[in-house]
Order: structure tokens, then C-alpha cells, then sequence
């Protein structure tokens, strides 16, 4: 069933691939006015003919409300920009959005789980630096692209402009989705970023033991969460929905790509060969890297997370890694001041980020 539109937005979704078309659904139901873009318009014409995504979204209809087009129609209709890209894809696309007709003041939604090349940047701090962090929100939470267009979804949606996560929450609840409203941003990312770290660390350190893999997945998600102290996220973040929740749900999905990653990966699958294997890109194969940069370059020590990059990139052996699990103690210091670093971070980003924003007025 799709809803009246009840707040006079058009929506454009940047990325048809599985979660992309999954929120494209959603927001169709919901009552916006919904685009999706396609990477080709042979793409999009595919989509429109079939009104079914069927290699990334099988067995789910695309309502005849949704709008189906190439990207290169640009963005001058859109009221609110999803973007349901690779991170890897954001700096390339930040630098785009204008000249294909971004509007001012109209809301950006990352919805990558993620890090930026090449030093590890989250996608919306660098939607932030280009377009101002009032205008930028992110989405997180345990939301696989199949389940959520049958039956729901947990969905967090952060940004430091209230009025933007007000207008996405609602959004999503008319569209019978749970969906949790934050003003953090960078801890419901990172909480992403966690997860999907940590799902391939117990994936490729299940075949050693449950033990094992717990204790890998338990060691990067406090490697991220000292980091992300840092940046002033809010603890609770990492925790909910957007870090914990979506944690659980990838490693007991049977089909998860991050998990099954690391199972190849312990069974001495080159990387680069990964992807082909499980079928579509693996984000934390990417993402891992990266996030051993950002850690050492904020200082954070990271041994496990520095050590599964290491085996990404096939410098650590497998028993080497699985023995650098079993044997770390984490450092006590690492707690000490977090809450004080946080508070601190966190006035420094109110006073650099002061108000709420106000939304462009809505179409006719």
C-alpha cells in the first residue's frame, strides 16, 4: 500500500543497488514523491520494463510510484538526496552533486556503512565539510535490504540539524518502519563501521572456535568505541540499534557478505578474489584499512583491527592472527577520560555547529 504524501517532499535515491532500492520502496510507500537513479539509463530502462530489481532486490515489486531514471537526469527535483553508494564512492560524488543540480538547503542522506578514502573520513563528515553539517544526516541500524521491504526494519537516523532527522523519522514510520531520531551522526556511522569490521573478524576466526570469534569481534568494537570517544560520539550509539543491533543481525544472517568474507579470507582466499565469491562488494574489505588508519592517526590502540588489516592484505597469517585475538589484554587506560574527551569533542562541535537549520519549502 502507498500512503498519501503527507509533507510534500520529493525524494531522490543515488544507487540502485540492494539496500538503495530497498529505501527507494520504502519511501515510495511512505508517501514521497520517489526517484530511483541507476548508474546507466540502460539500467534504468531494465528497472522500468521488469519493475524488479532482480539482481540485487529479487521477488520485490517496484510500485508504479516509484520514478525510474538514470543519474543523469539530475537532481534538480529532489527534495531530499539518499545516497546509496559505496563509500569509496562519496568524495567523487560530493564533488558532482552540484553540477548535476543540487539545490541549496535541501537535506543529504548517507547511507553507506563505510569509511573514505584515503584516510578513513566518515561519508558524512565529508558531506559536512562541502555542503555544512546542517544540511547532512546518516542512517544506520539492522536493516537487510530483503527483510526490510517484507517486514520492517530498525532503523537510526542521526544528523545535527533536529529538523532533518524529525522529517526523515517521519518519513520512515509512515512507511511502518521503526526508525530511532539522533543527533549523533558520527556514532550511529561508526557503529556501522563496527559492525561490519567486526562481522568479518568473526567470520574468519569462527573455523578456531566460538571463543575465538568473540573475542575478535568483541576487541574491534572497543578499538572503535575508544575512537569514537574521541570524535564526541555518544556512547549509546554504539550500543543501540545502529551498533550492537545491526551486529547481531549480520552475523546471524545466513547470507551476510561481511561474514562469509572472513570465512574465505581464513580459507586462504586472496582478497582481491573475495568479491567474486560472495557475489557483490564487500564493504568492510574496503573499510578495514582505512579504519587501521584512522585509528593510528588518532592514536587509538588498535592491535586487532591493525592485525585484521594485516590478514586482509596477507601480511599476518592466519595462526598469527588467530593467536594475536586469544592473547590481547585490552588496556585499562583506554577507558580512562573517554567520557571527558567526549563531552569535550562534543562542545567543541555544538559551538562549531550552532542551530538547527531550516528545511527549503515544500513543492507544489
Amino acid at each position: 500500500m502507498v500512503l498519501p504524501n503527507p509533507i510534500g517532499r520529493r525524494a531522490i535515491v543515488v544507487g540502485a543497488g540492494s539496500f538503495g532500492t530497498a529505501i527507494a520502496v520504502l519511501l515510495a510507500r511512505g508517501g514521497l514523491r520517489t526517484t530511483l537513479q541507476t548508474r546507466t539509463e540502460e539500467q534504468a530502462e531494465q528497472l522500468r520494463e521488469s519493475r524488479e530489481n532482480a539482481r540485487y532486490l529479487p521477488g520485490i515489486t517496484l510500485p508504479q510510484e516509484l520514478r525510474i531514471e538514470s543519474v543523469e537526469s539530475g537532481l534538480s527535483r529532489g527534495e531530499i538526496i539518499f545516497l546509496g553508494l559505496p563509500s569509496s564512492a562519496i568524495t567523487e560524488t560530493v564533488a558532482e552533486l552540484e553540477a548535476r543540480g543540487l539545490r541549496n538547503r535541501v537535506p543529504i542522506v548517507a547511507m553507506s556503512k563505510g569509511l573514505v578514502p584515503p584516510d578513513g573520513q566518515l561519508p558524512s563528515r565529508v558531506l559536512a565539510q562541502r555542503f555544512g553539517p546542517l544540511r547532512v544526516a546518516a542512517i544506520g541500524g539492522p536493516a537487510h535490504a530483503q527483510e526490510m521491504v517484507n517486514d520492517g526494519a530498525a532503523l537510526v537516523v542521526a544528523s545535527e540539524n533536529e529538523n532533518v532527522a524529525n522529517l526523515i523519522q517521519q518519513v520512515f514510520l509512515r512507511a511502518g518502519v521503526v526508525c530511532e531520531k539522533t543527533l549523533d551522526p558520527v556514532g550511529v556511522e561508526l557503529g556501522g563501521v563496527a559492525k561490519n569490521a567486526a562481522a568479518l573478524a568473526a567470520g574468519a576466526t569462527e573455523a578456531q572456535g566460538l571463543n575465538a570469534a568473540g573475542a575478535a569481534a568483541g576487541h574491534i568494537f572497543a578499538e572503535v568505541w575508544d575512537y569514537a570517544a574521541r570524535l564526541g560520539a555518544r556512547p549509546q550509539s554504539l550500543l543501540g540499534l545502529a551498533g550492537i543491533g545491526d551486529l547481531v543481525a549480520t552475523a546471524l544472517a545466513p547470507h551476510s557478505r561481511n561474514r562469509r568474507a572472513g570465512e574465505l579470507l581464513a580459507a586462504g582466499v586472496p582478497s582481491e578474489e573475495i568479491p567474486a565469491r560472495v557475489g557483490q562488494a564487500v564493504e568492510a574489505m574496503e573499510t578495514v584499512p582505512l579504519l587501521a588508519r584512522a585509528l593510528s592517526l588518532a592514536g587509538v590502540q588498535a592491535p586487532v583491527t591493525s592485525g585484521l588489516s594485516q590478514l586482509i592484505s596477507g601480511e599476518l597469517p592466519l595462526d598469527e592472527w588467530t593467536q594475536l585475538v586469544r592473547t590481547t589484554v585490552p588496556s585499562t587506560s583506554r577507558w580512562r577520560g573517554q567520557n571527558r574527551r567526549a563531552m569535550t569533542a562534543r562542545m567543541r562541535d555544538s559551538l562549531r555547529f550552532k542551530g538547527t537549520g531550516s528545511l527549503p519549502p515544500e513543492s507544489d
